[in-house]
């Protein structure tokens, strides 16, 4: 978790990351935890249009992003990441917003019944940034790589 807070907390000077995701990401957040801190919080959803905690509630991923580009948010924010669920990183990626994908490849097998979409090889290029660890990464005996994907 130390990689995502420092890459969507650190922004330019003056300025400050959005972070954009779905209503069952937020919740499944820790109480105590939302809205994630130093980051603009924007919450999709259709039916829980008053939440509580996040700086907009949209709903759909096309307002977000409108708001996200208007005058007065483009002075504020730098760089703009969705954090979730399935549903919504389906919908970014399809969209003339995205363009980075900053994927964690876990070296585990595990239950579960949240998915990230399938990278087409014939959208996206690996790509190696000075920022990124290169090597495999363990903690709590669980292996991992982060991996950043360019769309082409």
């Amino acid at each position: 978790m130390a990689f995502f807070k420092e890459k969507t907390i650190t922004a330019s000077p003056g300025k400050q990351n959005a972070i954009v995701m779905g209503r069952k990401t937020w919740f499944s957040l820790p109480e105590h935890l939302r809205p994630l801190s130093g980051r603009i919080n924007i919450v999709l959803t259709t039916t829980h249009t008053d939440l509580q905690g996040p700086h907009y509630v949209a709903d759909s991923f096309e307002k977000a992003m409108e708001w996200l580009q208007s005058p007065e948010m483009k002075e504020k924010v730098d760089k703009i990441f969705v954090i979730g669920g399935e549903a919504v990183y389906k919908i970014a990626m399809n969209s003339d917003y995205h363009q980075i994908v900053y994927l964690t490849r876990i070296h585990s097998n595990f239950e579960c019944d949240a998915f990230f979409p399938h990278l087409d090889p014939e959208s996206y290029t690996l790509t190696e940034p000075k920022d990124v660890p290169e090597e495999i990464q363990e903690e709590n005996g669980i292996k991992y790589k982060h991996e950043v994907y360019v769309k082409k």
